[in-house]
């Protein structure tokens, strides 16, 4: 993990400031909870492959789920190691993997070598086919009941802890069929929060036949891509989705769920996974 700060709630994701707060005409000094955001140096075989700004929490998850979701491994046995090394810039992930995708990658010029932004899931990628992938259809999964959609999503704030006291970061959750929340991670990028979950789900041996996904963000096509590649079926977005977002969930036959709100929600592809919706297309 980076060097340790006097100001740093350790392993919490966030650090502590002396902020001047003004409210209604009235001024005070209080301590704030600020989210941390460090460049993550993702390293395959000693070969550099990526730079993200990443929320120092659950690292080796996202290590694992960033190289599934990216495709660099095709299944976790072949991530063989995960060492997490402080720096003074930041922190390196150095992955020794059973793959030549890396490598292949770096030699016809398409290697993320570029910063990614803690927004961004596009960045560092310099070929089209690395920009935009598309991943095989999903399964048919588990038919789910509003009322389970409706559960999750009233469930979501309680089961952010970082966003709680820092209001800036999103959430990634696994969902049971019957809307319990199994597992949650979260992270100032939308996309690093999926990885991070990903990467969780893997090493508890969660079913992604058995549950849907909840994000607290809008639905991007990175999102997709990430959700699908998992084999994820259902993914219920906060905001709202991106053309080619809904474009590859058509594609990849994974249900899009935009503006889950309380009470409310849209649904952009195959609907016939959530039960009380009509039609069968699949």
């Amino acid at each position: 993990m980076p060097p340790k700060r006097a100001d740093t709630q350790a392993g919490r994701g966030y650090a502590m400031r002396r902020v001047d707060r003004y409210r209604r005409g009235e001024h005070e000094q209080v301590d704030d909870a600020i989210t941390e955001e460090v460049p993550v140096a993702m390293v395959y075989n000693d070969l550099p492959f990526a730079v993200m700004m990443v929320t120092p929490l659950d690292l080796e998850d996202f290590a694992l789920g960033f190289s599934l979701s990216e495709g660099l491994v095709a299944s976790p046995a072949q991530l063989r190691s995960i060492e997490v090394r402080s720096r003074l810039e930041g922190v390196e992930l150095a992955m020794q993997v059973a793959s030549d995708t890396v490598q292949q990658r770096a030699g016809r010029g398409g290697e993320r070598l570029l910063p990614g932004r803690s927004g961004c899931g596009l960045c560092g990628a310099r070929m089209l086919e690395d920009a935009v992938r598309h991943p095989a259809p999903v399964a048919e999964g588990p038919r789910i009941d509003p009322a389970s959609l409706e559960r999750a999503l009233e469930s979501m704030r309680a089961a952010q802890p970082v966003n709680a006291v820092t209001g800036s970061v999103h959430a990634a959750a696994w969902v049971a069929v019957d809307g319990a929340i199994v597992l949650v991670r979260e992270d100032v990028g939308r996309h690093n929060a999926l990885d991070k979950l990903i990467g969780a789900m893997v090493k508890a041996g969660v079913d992604a036949q058995q549950g849907f996904l909840v994000v607290t963000s809008r639905a991007s096509y990175e999102m997709v891509t990430k959700a699908a590649s998992a084999g994820i079926t259902l993914m219920a977005a906060i905001s709202a989705p991106t053309a080619l977002a809904i474009h590859l969930a058509e594609d990849t036959r994974l249900t899009l769920v935009g503006f889950a709100r309380p009470g409310s929600y849209v649904v952009y592809t195959h609907p016939h996974r959530l039960l009380h919706t009509p039609g069968t297309h699949a």
